[in-house]
């Protein structure tokens, strides 16, 4: 628990919003037990987990008081996951997107399929996505750095998909991640060699 309230202290805070378990590796059960006691003390409003398997996921809320609110996965148009998705919302666990824009892979930003979506309704690429995860009822991180892109990734509440929009971004999934498998023996040996100042 000390990584956290040196975290609080260092952002001047009493509370953060939502705490993760960034990867389902290491002394998950112990980590979540402490988390389930920070949400208890009022420091953390909301615990869930980010790359989790469902399995894993259902597995450490059936052995603990606390579901996880929220698993942070990697969704976007070439990884988009719907099974998974309904497997967690079934298990009332909200899921949020990470790298929704598969941070640049595949060219998504020109990519036919959105762009062709995007001119129907005078909208970008980056829209389109933040659109269709918002129509699934899906938490999206969509990161940025300029704030005239921030400002347009809040523009996305004036349109809505279409069922054959929905279709057509379907063929897009490729069904696997744009960047790693988090069941990869050799990933999960390199994150346990990361040293990590929290």
């Amino acid at each position: 628990m000390t990584s956290v309230e040196r975290s609080l202290e260092r952002l001047g805070l009493d509370y953060v919003d939502l705490l993760l378990i960034h990867q389902p590796y290491n002394d998950v059960y112990g980590a979540w037990r402490a988390m389930e006691e920070l949400q208890k003390q009022g420091k953390v409003r909301a615990i869930g987990v980010s790359n989790f398997g469902v399995d894993r996921a259902v597995d450490l809320a059936a052995f603990n008081e606390v579901t996880p609110q929220v698993n942070q996965i990697e969704i976007n148009p070439f990884q988009q996951q719907a099974k998974n998705i309904e497997a967690l919302k079934n298990e009332g666990i909200i899921p949020e997107a990470w790298a929704p824009f598969a941070e640049g892979k595949n060219d998504i930003f020109n990519n036919a399929v959105l762009k062709n979506i995007g001119n129907k309704y005078g909208k970008s690429v980056a829209q389109v996505i933040i659109r269709w995860l918002v129509e699934q009822d899906i938490i999206v991180l969509a990161k940025s750095v300029k704030p005239e892109r921030m400002v347009e990734n809040l523009a996305v509440f004036d349109f809505e998909l279409t069922e054959e929009d929905k279709k057509e971004m379907a063929t897009l999934n490729e069904g696997e991640s744009q960047f790693f498998s988090h069941s990869d023996p050799e990933m999960i040996k390199w994150m346990a060699s990361r040293k990590m100042d929290i």
